[in-house]
């Protein structure tokens, strides 16, 4: 990969400004960031969430592991240093999208506690929200959609997060969600719930949705 630089690259700002783009929006630019082991419900989640979001009238994108390694990242396989160059690049891309007064969600492993912490110092504070998708071991193997515990437990697979390759669950996330025993639809509500106390969405969008639920912690 190459590391040529040049001195002559300078940022251009324009006229129309993020407060702008967010007013528009009536919400402010975020980056929702799930985390967590192979099938343990990112992707689900995710999609499930911009579903909500987008019906109360909000601007969403959704970045999804196996979508931007089949562009962006395709170049990347999955060592240590290319799982830490797929982060960097993803939390440069969520950076436009809040720059855009966009929520955007991001379902990726990121096993790497430093790696997530690159991503979030990126962004200004509170506008990076860390959800740790919590499912153990031995479920996500259960649900396994695309058989990959399996072959990375015949070896077939090198580097597997949680079965030869490490994990590391956050530590203090925003937001924990437990996908072993609550359903998809709690945990949206929960998500949901902890976006309007603490401001990232105003009341109005909700009750345009006609929505009703508890915002309490």
């Amino acid at each position: 990969m190459s590391d040529i630089k040049s001195d002559n690259i300078v940022w251009h700002q324009g006229s129309v400004d993020r407060k702008r783009r967010e007013a528009i929006n009536r919400h402010r630019g975020l980056t929702i960031w799930f985390t967590g082991l192979s099938g343990s419900g990112k992707s689900t989640l995710s999609v499930a969430l911009e579903e909500r979001l987008t019906g109360m009238g909000c601007r969403t994108y959704r970045l999804d592991g196996d979508n931007i390694r089949t562009g962006l990242n395709r170049d990347l396989a999955f060592s240590p240093d290319d799982r830490i160059e797929n982060i960097r690049r993803i939390g440069e891309v969520a950076s436009l999208f809040r720059d855009a007064g966009i929520i955007n969600l991001t379902a990726f492993i990121s096993p790497y506690r430093r790696d997530r912490e690159m991503a979030r110092a990126l962004a200004d504070e509170h506008d990076f929200v860390e959800v740790f998708v919590d499912a153990p071991l031995e479920l996500c193997e259960q649900r396994d959609p695309k058989g990959l515990y399996a072959k990375a437990r015949s070896g077939a697979i090198p580097n597997f997060t949680g079965i030869s390759a490490p994990y590391e669950p956050p530590e203090q996330p925003e937001v924990h969600l437990d996908t072993g025993t609550n359903s998809l639809s709690v945990c949206v509500d929960q998500l949901v719930a902890f976006l309007v106390r603490n401001g990232y969405l105003e009341q109005s969008l909700i009750a345009a949705a006609g929505q009703t639920f508890e915002t309490g912690a």
